[in-house]
């Protein structure tokens, strides 16, 4: 009884007021699918391990001011793992979430699918796939727990299915249970924080500090304040008011090291925001800040630039933003602020070209409204392709360029002397940039 009390005590502490869905079943045989011998007396232990007949544990709860469906899955069941029943009860979950406009919270610890039964428990990866599938058409948010250990067919088709990851610190996560991985293969690269390091978690969260931040992530993500068709409102101009006078008096300002940067801007314009970590493809970019925030009142998304050069991680993580953005109905803002891509041969390797493709489709594809502030350096297509057609704002301390003019300088053989001159017609101003199209305004 005291493992599965746990997990009980786990979703009464994340969740106030839990209660437990009636769970559907399809087993037609005492000892499942394929008349497993033993297999019902397996079941009956596990039961005994327990205060349930089956591995996970689905219903309803608040977090804060809003409700939530929580699935969680009993590892002391036969491993958490995943057969008919336990299928059902997942879809059936999703299918509740779905009805009553309710974000899913899933509390995973499994080894993967049921030995016992088969090609039947493994079919039950697309059927929890379909749900869950089914569930983002319906711009129902889905954030993963990964508890330990999460592996196989739970880790692929529904842990790292989730629009945000959250894992217990030293969780182990792997598509391959340590059974049968290689021998030796069990450092960090199959921990919770080496798939932090690698961009496949959002975020490592100590169990004391879990209920607090679901409750965050329900505030900002719950259906009920989603599906704005209004853009996202033009942030403040932290930084200068005077506009430059010359093209590299402009490009200087925005290289200044004391100029407003991404972190104060989202420190004023949201009263609360959560992050997202990670292109889910092994790369993270700390230049690239991603995630939800509250903008009096309305939730937001957001992708920006710290002033860095952004690596394919960097690109790869705004443009899941976007989708993600875009599939649950959020309006997005973009802050532009990159001398431009990496370069080098790590980026060429990784597939920087590929990944700024990814952020361009990504905007051109969002039904949601995206909206853009270029607060520094607007560097080539490393910076467009953060960039909103048609509303792109700029503060009085930016440029935008297609190259920077030392760089022009080198492609056109010319003295570094004659660098401000070709600043100069690059017209890279702000007001330049509203001159030429490129932005409706500055931003005050």
């Amino acid at each position: 009884m005291a493992e599965h009390s746990a997990v009980r005590a786990l979703v009464e502490g994340i969740g106030q007021g839990f209660v437990e869905f009636e769970p559907p079943s399809r087993r037609t045989s005492a000892d499942g699918p394929l008349d497993w011998p033993g297999y019902a007396d397996q079941r009956v232990r596990a039961s005994g391990r327990s205060d349930t007949d089956e591995s996970v544990l689905c219903g309803r709860a608040g977090l804060g001011e809003r409700e939530a469906v929580l699935i969680a899955f009993d590892f002391a069941f036969l491993g958490g793992s995943v057969g008919e029943d336990t299928g059902a009860r997942i879809v059936a979950a999703f299918e509740h979430a779905r009805e009553q406009r309710l974000p899913v919270i899933s509390l995973i610890a499994s080894g993967g699918s049921r030995m016992q039964e088969g090609i039947r428990a493994l079919q039950q990866l697309q059927a929890i796939t379909r749900a869950c599938r089914l569930a983002g058409q319906d711009r129902i948010p889905h954030i993963a727990v990964l508890r330990d250990p999460t592996t196989g067919g739970m880790w692929a088709a529904m842990g790292a299915a989730a629009d945000v990851v959250l894992a217990a610190p030293g969780a182990r996560i792997s598509f391959g249970g340590a059974r049968v991985r290689s021998a030796g293969d069990d450092g960090e690269d199959f921990r919770a924080e080496g798939k932090f390091s690698d961009g496949q978690v959002d975020r490592v969260v100590e169990e004391a500090d879990l209920p607090r931040v679901l409750a965050e992530l329900v505030a900002l993500l719950h259906p009920a304040r989603l599906a704005s068709p209004e853009p996202a409102p033009l942030p403040a101009a932290l930084g200068a008011d005077r506009l430059p006078e010359t093209g590299m008096q402009a490009v200087e300002r925005a290289r200044a090291a004391d100029r407003p940067r991404a972190g104060e801007y989202l420190d004023a314009y949201f009263s609360a925001r959560f992050e997202i970590s990670g292109d889910r493809a092994g790369g993270r970019d700390e230049g690239m800040i991603c995630g939800f925030g509250d903008h009096d009142g309305r939730v937001v998304a957001f992708a920006a630039q710290t002033g860095d050069r952004n690596s394919p991680a960097g690109f790869r993580t705004a443009a899941r933003l976007i989708r993600l953005a875009d599939k649950l109905g959020i309006p997005v803002l973009t802050l532009v602020d990159t001398p431009g891509a990496a370069n080098d041969a790590e980026a060429e390797r990784a597939g920087v070209g590929p990944a700024i493709a990814e952020v361009f489709g990504a905007v051109a594809d969002a039904r949601v409204p995206v909206t853009t502030l270029v607060i520094g350096e607007g560097g080539s297509g490393g910076a467009l392709a953060l960039a909103a057609p048609e509303n792109t704002w700029v503060t009085a301390d930016a440029y935008f360029a297609v190259i920077a003019p030392e760089s022009a300088a080198a492609i056109l053989k010319r003295e570094p002397s004659e660098v401000p001159e070709l600043a100069e017609h690059l017209r890279l101003r702000p007001q330049d940039l509203v001159e030429l199209g490129f932005a409706r305004g500055i931003a005050r």
